[in-house]
């Protein structure tokens, strides 16, 4: 099975956002967490480090609304139309990899397929016709 959800990013405004759509759907925030909380976040300004990294709501058996704020000083910028990406949630690595393949061909990858820092296996790229995708293989989950 694989599950698809809507990644949102924010110029700064991420946890109003995110409290105004839990206010409408309902349940808690399975994870809410600063750039302060990463590997390094304690060498960025004061003002990023309360920025949202990655803010969660479940949404359903298996959807989550997930959130982040760009960072200009991490070279992120916000515009109308990369303000989302489309988060694949995959049963291995190995569909991981197959899926991450097929949707970079002819497109543009942003971050290789890689163990991050919180265990998950990852990638991101903007496919050929311009749509961001993240890959996700958690095997804690």
């Amino acid at each position: 099975m694989i599950v698809i959800n809507p990644y949102l990013n924010f110029a700064g405004d991420t946890e109003k956002a995110m409290l105004f759509y839990k206010s409408v759907f309902g349940g808690d925030f399975n994870v809410f967490e600063k750039f302060k909380d990463m590997p390094g976040g304690d060498k960025i300004s004061a003002e990023a480090q309360q920025k949202i990294m990655h803010m969660s709501l479940p949404m359903g058996k298996h959807t989550h609304l997930l959130a982040s704020d760009t960072l200009e000083s991490m070279g992120q910028t916000l515009t109308p139309g990369n303000n989302f990406t489309l988060t694949v949630i995959t049963e291995s690595e190995k569909e991981a990899d197959k899926i991450f393949n097929g949707l970079s061909n002819g497109g543009q990858i942003t971050m290789a397929m890689n163990k991050g820092f919180w265990g998950a296996y990852v990638g991101m790229l903007t496919d050929k016709f311009g749509i961001q995708w993240m890959i996700s293989f958690d095997a804690k989950k």
